[in-house]
């Protein structure tokens, strides 16, 4: 019983490589060294690249299709001696070259002190991997489980909802913003249900239905990244969420620009068919604007852009599996980003004053004139955002081409951040309620409470991070408090708690 469990656990299983951790599903088969350890080809090849003068060994000369030295060390030494061997080094080792006073050359060779090692045949400086070490501490086989073949398709059609559909579902769980949801639901309705057509669409006419990225512009907690969490969630689709602030060209410090993709395949279980259909947020876009004081090469800022120019139009770009930059002992794998959707989204300080100035520009002198003062007031001055105001801002139009629907959200007024606290599925009172509810702790809010939360959060123009922000501190003391006593029955926070002007009313149990 116990050999037949084994060997169904293998059969469940394969082996991983002891030096790059891939499975033999990514690397290929396996060279089985002593302590039950495994190691793929291709570091194998690296390792005696690094360590025999440039590749003075291949290891395609191993006859690795049958693999004949999988036994064991002795085996594999065996396989390296039947290698063809070098013309003049063979006439070295066999004594058949002379030195001018006629003594062979061999002899030469035989005079290395007692206890060094002497030259392997056809091997070059291979003493990189110790097998007696090997065979100490390591009992067990690394392995990892078998992947199951995929039966169904990538995306599931009846997820992918029409844009009145999928406005609804955001609605339970965003506030507001009426206009970018709604452009949103349609660019995504649009994007997969391309990609779930695919081969059916009838190309013969010459017509190919290319992807459009977002770009999303809006005041900080505003609830841009939410949004797009939500959709991912809707969808059932990986989603990476990455810092635009970090990534620099490739060869500098920082992040490359393929390690956009590696957080996008990560979040797909490094499955590349499913993260080939994922989304990709960049946030803080606009910290990457180019910089016009700048005489030097702006490495993280246009340079970075440019570098994202292959990304977002659709290619195919050789991504490093589990790190953030490529280097010789990180395995890379191929994707390709026509169908991932790309949004970027920033808060872009200073933009309503460049689009301020063009409308301006319109401005005469006259009875009938506009005055220049008219957009001071204007709350939502980015609706008239324009591709010369991004341009001017630092974006180049490259860029910009390459992101044709601009989606602007507006500050969260009072009334939405009230809504904001309670409305949602996942509201942040709900979430507090939900807490105490562990501890058999009601709690409430007075809508004069709400109210002069909202204006607290207000004054810090965080949008709803200044909300989270705000419960948190007001909460700390309740939270502390209650699980010291086991009669208080509900909590209710007043205006003039939330104004530290007293303290929450506290109802006793029965």
């Amino acid at each position: 019983m116990a050999e037949e469990k084994e060997f169904q656990d293998n059969n469940d299983r394969e082996n991983v490589c002891y030096m790059c951790h891939r499975s033999e599903s990514k690397a290929g088969r396996m060279l089985k060294m002593p302590g039950n350890l495994h190691v793929c080809v291709d570091c194998l090849q690296r390792t005696v690249d690094s360590f025999g003068n440039g590749g003075a060994f291949d290891m395609s000369n191993l006859g690795l299709s049958g693999f004949p030295f999988l036994g064991g060390a002795g085996d594999m030494m065996q396989g390296m001696q039947d290698l063809p061997q070098d013309t003049e080094q063979q006439e070295v080792l066999t004594g058949e070259v002379v030195n001018e006073d006629g003594t062979p050359v061999v002899e030469a060779e035989e005079e290395t002190k007692e206890g060094e090692d002497a030259p392997k045949r056809g091997m070059p400086n291979i003493s990189f991997i110790n097998l007696a070490d090997l065979q100490q501490g390591f009992g067990r086989r690394q392995q990892v489980k078998k992947k199951p073949k995929r039966t169904g398709p990538l995306i599931d059609p009846d997820k992918v909802l029409p844009p009145h559909k999928l406005k609804e579902k955001l609605d339970e769980y965003v506030i507001g913003q009426e206009k970018a949801k709604k452009a949103i639901s349609v660019a995504v309705y649009n994007h997969y249900k391309r990609i779930i057509a695919g081969e059916r669409l009838d190309n013969s006419d010459g017509v190919q239905i290319e992807k459009s990225n977002l770009l999303m512009i809006g005041p900080t907690g505003c609830g841009k990244t939410y949004i797009v969490q939500t959709l991912a969630k809707l969808l059932d689709v990986p989603l990476a969420i990455t810092d635009a602030t970090s990534l620099t060209e490739a060869g500098y410090i920082g992040d490359d620009i393929e390690s956009v993709l590696s957080k996008l395949l990560a979040a797909a279980d490094n499955d590349v068919e499913r993260a080939e259909i994922g989304i990709v947020f960049i946030d803080e876009i606009d910290k990457i604007a180019k910089k016009n004081s700048n005489r030097g090469r702006d490495v993280s800022g246009e340079s970075v852009q440019q570098g994202l120019l292959k990304l977002l139009e659709g290619s195919e770009v050789e991504v490093p599996v589990g790190a953030s930059s490529k280097n010789a002992m990180v395995p890379l794998t191929t994707i390709n980003t026509k169908n991932i959707l790309f949004i970027c989204g920033g808060a872009f300080p200073e933009l309503e004053d460049i689009i301020k100035e063009r409308m301006r520009e319109n401005t005469s002198m006259g009875f009938n004139a506009d005055l220049k003062d008219k957009y001071d007031d204007d709350e939502n001055i980015l609706d008239n955002v324009e591709s010369e105001d991004l341009r001017r801002f630092g974006l180049i139009p490259e860029f910009l081409g390459r992101l044709p629907i601009v989606v602007t959200l507006q500050n969260l007024t009072s009334e939405m951040m009230v809504s904001v606290l309670k409305e949602p599925k996942n509201a942040i009172l709900k979430q507090y309620q939900k807490l105490l509810e562990l501890d058999e702790v009601k709690l409430e809010f007075e809508d004069d409470a709400l109210l002069a939360l909202t204006k607290r959060a207000e004054k810090r123009k965080i949008g709803a991070r200044g909300l989270r922000s705000i419960i948190e501190e007001i909460m700390l003391d309740i939270m502390y408090e209650i699980p010291k006593d086991d009669s208080i029955g509900t909590v209710i926070i007043t205006k003039d708690y939330i104004e530290n002007n007293g303290a929450p009313r506290i109802e006793l149990r029965g």
